[in-house]
């Protein structure tokens, strides 16, 4: 089992292939334990990066752990209010939920670089969904 800090460098890492988006890299990092189809999931995140396609959303890594939130829980009432608290966790990370904050377009002053969206979503999701005070900064 990795640990938190493990599993946010190899969402890093993903997203820095090119080969996944901000949703899709923490989306499929931390779903890999569960019994989930890993292609199911990259195809399930594919329309969520940048914010939702225009920056105006929310961040697409925020959107991948509340993914994996829905997916532990297995759908149940309460992923709601997990998601909720992963939301707010993200939130006090990064300084912003919405992808066009974080970057600063319109102010110009960057809050939160992408790699440390994608890092901060997989801490924030451990940090709500068990993996609390493992390695998370």
């Amino acid at each position: 089992m990795m640990t938190t800090e493990e599993k946010a460098e190899k969402a890093v890492m993903l997203r820095q292939a090119r080969s996944h988006s901000c949703c899709q890299s923490v989306a499929e990092v931390l779903t890999e334990e569960l019994p989930v189809d890993p292609a199911i999931v990259h195809q399930l995140a594919a329309g969520f990066a940048a914010g939702m396609g225009n920056m105006e959303g929310t961040c697409g890594a925020m959107v991948g752990a509340a993914m994996a939130v829905g997916l532990k829980m297995q759908g149940s009432r309460g992923a709601v209010a997990k998601a909720r608290e992963v939301q707010e966790e993200f939130t006090r990370r990064c300084g912003a939920l919405v992808c066009r904050e974080l970057k600063g377009v319109g102010t110009g002053r960057v809050l939160c670089p992408c790699e440390d969206c994608v890092r901060n979503a997989v801490r924030a999701y451990d940090a709500v969904m068990g993996e609390k005070g493992k390695n998370a900064p």
